[in-house]
């Protein structure tokens, strides 16, 4: 085989045309679409792993509270809940971006003992936690703004 040869191909005419380096560029721009879309697939997964957190931290809190009624002596309130939101080992999520919401309500079958907002913290009424978190993606591409996740979680206060 003839090495002078290796890198043209005979088009009509006769003539030699070179092929060098097209395998090249046609290499880098399929591994860089084939990067961008691992990438925003690793960044989609991150998102849904940081909501697991923040649906996780929304329950967690509805039972902290649920257990410690102001009736109890040991009363929470949104303060409380926000650090203790904030101090989850693990969660991997950046603590200054989380935020929670304290609302206490009256129960689905309208309770008179249990008027809604501060007064209502107390056994037989409910305790609602929303936990929000603003989510930033790694991705250039992506949304800059990021997304905002909410989580709410309701339940009975017992004690």
């Amino acid at each position: 085989m003839n090495l002078r040869w290796a890198g043209q191909r005979r088009v009509r005419g006769g003539k030699m045309k070179s092929q060098r380096g097209t395998n090249l560029v046609e290499q880098a721009l399929t591994i860089t679409f084939l990067c961008s879309i691992m990438f925003g697939i690793i960044d989609c997964a991150r998102l849904m792993y940081a909501y697991h957190f923040v649906a996780n931290a929304a329950r967690e809190a509805a039972r902290y509270a649920s257990v410690r009624s102001a009736s109890s002596g040991i009363g929470v309130n949104n303060g409380t809940l926000q650090t203790m939101v904030r101090n989850v080992p693990g969660m991997g999520l950046d603590s200054n971006k989380l935020s929670t919401t304290t609302n206490y309500l009256a129960p689905p079958h309208g309770s008179p003992s249990c008027p809604g907002g501060p007064a209502s913290n107390k056994p037989g009424c409910m305790v609602q936690v929303q936990v929000t978190y603003n989510y930033s993606f790694i991705l250039p591409l992506l949304p800059t703004g990021g997304v905002t996740m909410k989580s709410t979680s309701e339940t009975l206060i017992t004690q």
